[in-house]
């Protein structure tokens, strides 16, 4: 049987930190073993503004259904936005692009029950002229899965090493790693997957209610505070970090009641506005850490991180830290932390590429999911085509 035909697809992606759309085309085509590569042709990034922010946020604790049905719609018009801005950057029109693979913006995931993305396909569909998949998580969930991760099908496909175990964190709003085993024997019941508790969502939380602004840039304000061991040591009891995979979370479990609360640990200590930022970045890699020590004994040798809390120097460097810390206390040597941009391309990209890669998938009737990742009873094709 002849391999299927290169195809282009645009892959969108809206994460859990609000921060905005990423849009990634991407021309893919299997090799002679029948594996998938991919060759991204452009990205571009649509920032959401402070008042989109507001209504998605105000969304996933209260609305109306006239507030839902309108942020639905209106959704879909902003992926639709990133979509055509990302195919003029890479010069295609919608008769090059076989499909949009659309994440759509989380709302609501509630792990063994169900998710909601919000983002309308049709809406997309119209404004840009192409074919739309969208829905991917439901079928994970309706076969017994999390409906998350899904990012680890283009990690084991797309970014396995080629002789040594991997582990590939994202930092976005959450964390989540998935752990790769070389590429020469990369099988899907091999790979495992899950969140490893807040990404940037509590330094966020805690940097716009001290300091008036978005997110940390360059980790400066952590940088000039101190950290409060005390706290950081009593939240890692936080009941989620002590469940075994395969396990995910959202903001339904970091919500603005948990970041008040943690800001109020840290003035409760003594700490100024700085300190409790850089207790939020310390805590954030001790979670981390936490996680690999307690469950991952793959024999990983390096961590690529992407996400924004990629480009937080201090919690990189918190994060190196921790880990060495925990592997020195069992007499291994600690893996090499790396930026996904400095191996691969834009760690921006990374995930609307993997949605890319999950919408190729579907086309071509292969399955999306990882049951060893998201605890699903079988493999799946994944989302919900709408033609154009």
């Amino acid at each position: 049987m002849s391999p299927p035909p290169a195809r282009i697809l645009v892959g969108l992606m809206s994460g859990t930190s609000l921060d905005g759309i990423s849009a990634a085309v991407v021309r893919f085509a299997d090799d002679a073993r029948g594996r998938p590569r991919a060759e991204l042709l452009g990205f571009t990034s649509r920032a959401y503004d402070g008042e989109v922010r507001a209504r998605l946020a105000a969304a996933m604790h209260h609305g109306t259904a006239r507030d839902y049905c309108r942020l639905h719609a209106d959704v879909g018009d902003w992926l639709a936005d990133a979509a055509l801005d990302a195919m003029q950057c890479a010069g295609v029109t919608a008769r090059h692009v076989a499909a949009i693979a659309s994440h759509g913006q989380t709302l609501w995931h509630e792990p063994g029950h169900s998710t909601w993305q919000i983002g309308d396909p049709a809406r997309l569909a119209e404004r840009t002229g192409c074919a739309v998949i969208a829905d991917f998580r439901t079928r994970d969930m309706a076969v017994g899965g999390q409906g998350a991760p899904l990012v680890p099908m283009a990690d084991v496909l797309l970014f396995a090493h080629d002789t040594h175990w991997r582990a590939l964190q994202h930092i976005g709003g959450i964390g989540n790693v998935t752990i790769v085993p070389p590429a020469a024997d990369a099988t899907d019941a091999r790979v495992r997957a899950f969140d490893t508790g807040p990404g940037v969502v509590i330094i966020d939380g805690a940097v716009q209610r001290l300091f008036g602004q978005p997110f940390d840039r360059d980790g400066a304000i952590a940088a000039s505070g101190s950290v409060l061991e005390a706290v950081v040591q009593e939240l890692l009891e936080l009941p989620f970090l002590h469940a075994a995979p395969p396990k995910s979370t959202g903001r339904e479990l970091f919500t603005p009641a948990f970041i008040d609360a943690f800001i109020a640990r840290c003035t409760q200590a003594g700490a100024s506005p700085a300190d409790a930022v850089a207790t939020a970045t310390a805590y954030t890699a001790a979670t981390i850490a936490d996680q690999y020590a307690r469950f991952v004994p793959e024999p990983i040798t390096e961590v690529l991180i992407s996400g924004g809390g990629a480009h937080n120097p201090a919690l990189v460097r918190a994060l190196q830290g921790a880990l060495a810390w925990h592997e020195a206390r069992s007499g291994r040597a600690a893996p090499a932390v790396r930026l996904f941009d400095d191996v691969y391309f834009d760690a921006e990209a990374k995930e609307a590429v993997a949605f890319a890669l999950l919408g190729y998938l579907h086309l071509t009737g292969r399955a999306g999911n990882v049951p060893s990742a998201t605890g699903a009873r079988a493999s799946r094709i994944l989302g919900a085509l709408t033609p154009v």
